[in-house]
């Protein structure tokens, strides 16, 4: 197969906004164990566009592992640095061996009053 480039094109396949609560967060006010705050999340996997052979899904980036996945943060202990949590969705991009770069953002909308929210975004690409 070629390689990936902008020639060949891509395959994106997306996680839109999905919202969820999660403990995260620097701040002491950010800290309280029955508060967590919501963030909203974005998630894009980058692939090499494969044939389709017949309706296999297996032909196909699944993304309902990402998904599933995003479904326990509720449940998980506090974390400090949003990065952190980013780093890990990276490496869950990157289960999929076809997947080849990803772009992964949590926006936090409660944040701040002054403003719409605050977030951080990564864009990877597989070594």
């Amino acid at each position: 197969m070629p390689a990936w480039s902008a020639e060949n094109g891509y395959v994106r396949m997306m996680i839109r906004d999905l919202v969820t609560e999660v403990r995260l967060g620097l701040h002491p006010w950010e800290r309280h164990p029955e508060k967590p705050q919501r963030i909203v999340i974005n998630v894009e996997m980058y692939a090499r566009p494969s044939p389709r052979r017949g309706k296999k899904v297996s032909s196909v980036v699944d993304y309902d592992y990402v998904r599933d996945a995003l479904k326990k943060w509720p449940r998980r202990k506090h974390t400090v640095f949003i990065e952190s949590l980013l780093e890990e969705l990276v490496k869950l991009c990157f289960r999929d061996k076809r997947v080849v770069a990803c772009r992964v953002s949590i926006f936090k909308p409660d944040i701040y009053n002054e403003a719409g929210g605050a977030g951080v975004e990564i864009y990877r690409v597989r070594a």
